[in-house]
């Protein structure tokens, strides 16, 4: 269809590496647009490479670049920026969070946001972005919606919210799917690492073969 857009919105570089990747590769190798917004730089990221290549200064903008060249790789056009604190996202003004959201979903009419399932997303920043899309979303007149697909994978969320509704074979992404988990070197070297060892391979292999969604009720 020619009016689908697929807008993309979580808070760290890397988060759209592994749970989306092979799915935005479908949409931009079809000619969909895609934009994604990216939160935060992920600056206080754990990890520093393997070998350590960064350091607690370095690390932000050896990020931007990962997310740069991951971009490039998914066949992205339009990356946007909030400029945003790692780890503060819970913390944030929510209203004005929304707000910023609202305008960017105002402006590009998406057909389809995938985001995380708040609540259900391990990580309080996951947690966060997901209820601030969906809140934006819901200021949207109910007939205008786009449909929202959520990433969630805490313990016992397919027991608290169901099986999740998509699920996309992305078998014939599997090598561009690595490449782009792999452009994010600081932080995946060490899976990158058991993939060549073939260690927890059925994990892996399942994760870069089937990638899920649950259709939020928006």
């Amino acid at each position: 269809m020619s009016n689908e857009h697929v807008l993309v919105i979580f808070p760290h570089p890397d988060d759209e590496a592994f749970g989306v990747s092979g799915t935005i590769l479908s949409h931009t190798e079809a000619g969909t647009p895609v934009t994604y917004i990216c939160l935060t730089l992920g600056e206080m990221g754990r990890n520093m490479g393997r070998p350590v290549m960064a350091n607690r200064e370095t690390l932000p903008d050896i990020r931007l670049k990962e997310l740069e060249e991951a971009v490039r790789l998914l066949g992205i056009q339009d990356l946007r920026r909030f400029g945003m604190r790692d780890k503060t996202v819970e913390f944030t003004d929510q209203a004005a969070l929304v707000e910023r959201l609202s305008d960017a979903i105002n402006e590009i009419q998406p057909s389809k946001i995938i985001t995380f399932y708040p609540g259900y997303a391990v990580h309080p920043d996951h947690d966060a972005t997901g209820e601030a899309v969906i809140r934006a979303v819901r200021e949207l007149p109910e007939n205008n919606r786009p449909v929202v697909h959520a990433i969630a994978f805490a313990d016992g969320s397919v027991e608290a919210i169901g099986e999740p509704d998509v699920l996309h074979d992305v078998s014939g992404y599997r090598e561009q799917k690595l490449a782009v988990i792999e452009a994010h070197a600081s932080q995946t070297a060490g899976l990158i690492e058991q993939v060549r060892k073939r260690t927890n391979s059925d994990f892996i292999e399942d994760m870069l073969h089937t990638e899920r969604f649950w259709t939020y009720p928006v």
